[in-house]
């Protein structure tokens, strides 16, 4: 019964994430700060590495899911640079 919970779950935040990534390539506007994302995407990718050595699937893929979502953010910040980026001195 836990698994299904986990896949629930990991449909549910993938969803949200698409939905995050189209905006994103859509506006070509990251919605985090350069440095939170590459933070993040690190962070995620060793997640990802530990998930994959356990065997978990589910976080295997959540935890990819993130980094893709990373990815992206860096990508537009570096590709599109002040393009309505939030940066980490605004509050």
């Amino acid at each position: 019964m836990a698994d299904y919970f986990g896949i629930v779950g990991l449909t549910l935040l993938a969803i949200g994430w698409l939905i995050e990534l189209w905006a994103v390539i859509k506006t070509k506007k990251a919605q985090v700060p350069l440095n939170f994302a590459v933070l993040y995407c690190a962070g995620s990718l060793l997640l990802t590495l530990h998930s994959l050595e356990l065997g978990d699937a589910v976080f295997t893929v959540l935890n990819g899911f993130a980094m893709l979502i990373a990815l992206v953010n860096i990508a537009v910040c570096v590709f599109f640079p002040g393009k309505g980026r939030k940066n980490s001195k605004s509050a």
